[in-house]
């Protein structure tokens, strides 16, 4: 059953409850929220890449606060192990039993502080669970509870000591995002209120956690056009063939591109994509998949303009897209 236009007026009114929900606490900054909150609804992760200070924890820990459900913060470093993350299998002399006890994964919004710290090989504990929200300890499947959602952050300021995110992992984020800083109006609110620095502890509950996942059910059905469809997957092909760049696009990419429109659009009071929704969401899903050629990154040239060439160069459909 599609999306109807009432459903999607609906969508739209909670979408802008919680947008100033969280805008509580993170003052400023509409724009990164409503992005946020596509990818939580769209049940895909976060990955905000900032310098410090600038307010990448206070989102997560707004975002989670709105949301009535459990809500974890894991703090990377060298020497955290993966099953500090996911959990482990321990004997209880008690019962004669072994019992599996919960990593902080286990939680319905999860923030992952300063990733790239951790080793490779804990990076890649979040592999599965993000995939495919399920955890494989000792050959015994755990599942994920509804809604998931990472939030991973990293300070691209600071090299020593980090271990830059692989490729594959970086694919799992349905998008890449910076909170950056804010303007002067906002940045006054800030100091004026700078007794009590974490807004994030005030705000109240705006949505239980079965309702998001009926929101992200919902949105499931909203109405995306084969045209919209072939302009998707122009535009992937054409950071494909791009010449400043090694690999293009995913397939996965661009399947999390259209489950972004859809929630999108429905953000927007529509129960029906159009290609300006792609547009405005190509950087941030698309830029962190590029894999830019050594001699490209020599010279200067960033995925940011190949995205933006690719949507200079592939003409979108002309004709409204509604049903």
């Amino acid at each position: 059953m599609e999306l109807t236009p009432q459903n999607a007026a609906w969508f739209a009114e909670t979408f802008a409850k919680l947008t100033d929900n969280v805008g509580q606490a993170l003052l400023g900054k509409a724009p990164v929220i409503r992005l946020a909150l596509t990818c939580m609804l769209a049940e895909g992760h976060l990955l905000l890449e900032d310098a410090p200070g600038t307010g990448k924890t206070a989102l997560a820990r707004a975002l989670a606060a709105t949301v009535q459900g459990t809500h974890s913060r894991i703090q990377f470093t060298p020497d955290l192990l993966p099953s500090d993350i996911t959990g482990v299998t321990m004997y209880d002399q008690k019962t004669s039993q072994w019992e599996f006890h919960k990593g902080p994964i286990f939680a319905s919004i999860v923030l992952a502080d300063e990733i790239n710290r951790a080793s490779p090989k804990t990076q890649s504990a979040l592999l599965e669970v993000m995939e495919e929200s399920q955890v494989t300890v000792d050959g015994t499947r755990h599942e994920q509870g509804r809604p998931f959602m990472v939030i991973a952050t990293q300070n691209p300021v600071e090299q020593a000591g980090t271990y830059r995110l692989p490729e594959a992992q970086l694919d799992r984020f349905l998008m890449k995002s910076a909170v950056g800083y804010p303007d002067r109006a906002a940045a006054l609110q800030v100091l004026a209120g700078s007794a009590n620095p974490d807004r994030a502890k005030g705000l109240r509950p705006m949505i239980a956690t079965h309702a998001v996942a009926e929101m992200a059910d919902m949105v499931k059905t909203n109405y995306v056009n084969e045209a919209v469809l072939d302009y998707v997957q122009r535009l992937v092909e054409a950071t494909r063939e791009d010449a400043d760049t090694t690999l293009g696009v995913s397939t996965r990419g661009a399947i999390a591109m259209v489950r972004a429109v859809r929630v999108w659009a429905a953000a927007h009071g529509r129960n029906y994509a159009v290609p300006d929704d792609v547009k405005q969401l190509a950087a941030p899903v698309w830029t962190h998949r590029l894999v830019m050629s050594p001699e490209a990154e020599f010279s200067g040239a960033t995925a940011t303009q190949v995205i933006a060439r690719a949507l200079d160069n592939v003409e979108p459909p002309k004709e409204r897209q509604g049903q």
